[in-house]
């Protein structure tokens, strides 16, 4: 395996970028700023959209596609919404390159310029509503309940491999409706869809809340979030689900023949995870031998290593081996084989670490006389050797028990670093000594909001939808305050 992992508690941005490398999860590309996700890493992001789409389908949603290209001026009929992407949008001006006259290379062809200049989707939320207008006409028409699996690009200036890249891969929700009760209600559900599987997949905390004004997505009436803690004390929204009122409806004219005979505009919605997600579960679980996955994300959720020296009893592990497997497909489970004769069972061990297999399996000769094998959980690192006939029954039970314990170590940490404070000495001792979330209160507006994030580099990650909302007084201006918020410094 070479040189090991850089210690997380010594250079935890070194770390992480170092395990997304070795563990064979993404690297970087050509272009600056954006990534090649490789198919080990693809395969987690694979079962996530799985997952996700399961949950989006059972919800009524459908799932369509819509252009990559978007005309300027759509974007540029909301005016919040254009001046909230503005600076991160990539734009085409040409549709052909040529040979330069003096022979130095290809150049952009002046005469072939667009009549329009295109933006590379940020987010779709304008083409949507265009194309919405054509769709709606009557109350019969609605709902619209739409999801798409995309890639979007935010030309970042400072990047890092899933957590922030200049294109990245999501889904986006867009649901229109004929009242604004139903859009509100639309708004909640995915933000709980979001939170369970933050939860009962990827094993990680969160915290559901909404957005300050100037932390609201550009566009919306209201933004909600899931925020999540990392193993830093870092914050990482993980999730957002937007009630856009009648915002994007009243910029592309989305109206409909209401039940009661009148003319009404659409009530929107939009909601959306990324590949950040990725990031979220590297920096949530893992450790200084590398990735932590939990069993629902795993590709690989069991290893089979033998050990052996001869040529023959490879054989012989290799049937013992096969039958397991089957029986461990059988209930679902994921089982790989690790037969490659050119590394050793040591190496294999520290591989399979490393990429974070749940569970691996070793076995050699002595294990075939005896009728056992060696289990051990990559969540403790603890193992144990077993009977071999029980395999089938025990190895599900255990993959559940992982995942348990996966997300009760994470939500240990959440506890022990989410610490309420009432002065603001108090809150900038905690930012540095101990980082996680930290509960304060605040009079409410931009102006205190924009000094605390400039003064400590803190933002309000959300007003948590459950909470303590005693009254109190705020931490910085001293002024009255409706109840705590949750502050932390964030990727």
């Amino acid at each position: 395996m070479g040189k090991g992992l850089p210690k997380r508690d010594e250079d935890y941005s070194l770390w992480y970028n170092e395990l997304v490398k070795r563990a064979d999860l993404a690297e970087n590309s050509p272009v600056r700023g954006c990534m090649v996700i490789k198919p080990y890493g693809y395969s987690i992001w694979e079962k996530m959209q799985a997952g996700l789409d399961g949950m989006f389908k059972e919800t009524g949603h459908t799932n369509a596609y819509f252009p990559l290209f978007i005309p300027k001026s759509y974007l540029s009929r909301e005016a919040d919404h254009v001046e909230g992407f503005a600076k991160e949008c990539a734009v085409v001006t040409h549709y052909r390159l040529k040979n330069a006259d003096d022979g130095s290379g290809v150049v952009v062809d002046p005469d072939a310029k667009l009549e329009e200049e295109l933006i590379v989707r940020p987010t779709s939320e304008t083409v949507i509503w265009s194309t919405y207008r054509n769709w709606i006409q009557s109350y019969r028409d609605l709902p619209i309940l739409l999801n798409q699996w995309a890639n979007v690009v935010r030309w970042e200036m400072r990047t890092r491999l899933f957590l922030r890249t200049a294109e990245f891969l999501w889904q986006e929700g867009h649901t229109a409706h004929a009242t604004r009760a139903e859009a509100v209600a639309e708004t909640m559900q995915m933000l709980d869809v979001y939170a369970t599987f933050a939860e009962e997949y990827m094993a990680l905390p969160v915290v559901k809340g909404v957005k300050t004004e100037n932390e609201r997505f550009a566009g919306a009436v209201d933004t909600y979030c899931i925020e999540a803690l990392m193993q830093d004390g870092k914050a990482l929204q993980s999730g957002t689900s937007h009630f856009l009122g009648q915002n994007f409806a009243k910029a592309f004219d989305v109206k409909f023949a209401s039940k009661e005979g009148g003319l009404d505009y659409v009530w929107g919605t939009s909601w959306g995870v990324s590949t950040r997600l990725m990031g979220a579960l590297i920096m949530a679980h893992s450790d200084d031998n590398g990735l932590v996955l939990p069993p629902k994300l795993a590709p690989i959720q069991v290893v089979i290593v033998p050990i052996f020296k001869k040529p023959e009893q490879l054989d012989q592990l290799r049937e013992r081996a096969e039958q397991i497997q089957k029986a461990l497909k059988a209930q679902g489970v994921s089982v790989r084989f690790d037969d490659r004769d050119t590394q050793t069972p040591g190496w294999k061990f520290a591989d399979w670490e490393l990429k974070g297999v749940p569970l691996r399996i070793a076995m050699g000769p002595r294990d075939l006389e005896n009728g056992t094998v060696e289990l051990a959980r990559r969540d403790t690192g603890t193992k144990e050797t077993v009977s071999a006939d029980g395999i089938a029954e025990l190895v599900p039970r255990l993959l559940d028990e992982i995942q348990q314990s996966i997300y009760d170590r994470a939500l240990r940490y959440r506890q022990e670093h989410t610490t309420p404070v009432s002065s603001y000495e108090e809150f900038k001792e905690v930012l540095d000594s101990k980082g996680g979330f930290v509960l304060a209160h605040w009079d409410g507006t931009s102006e205190t909001e924009e000094k605390i994030k400039d003064e400590t580099k803190a933002t309000i990650r959300c007003i948590p939808l459950e909470g303590d909302e005693t009254p109190g007084t705020c931490i910085y201006s001293g002024k009255p305050s409706q109840r705590q918020v949750l502050f932390a410094r964030a990727y």
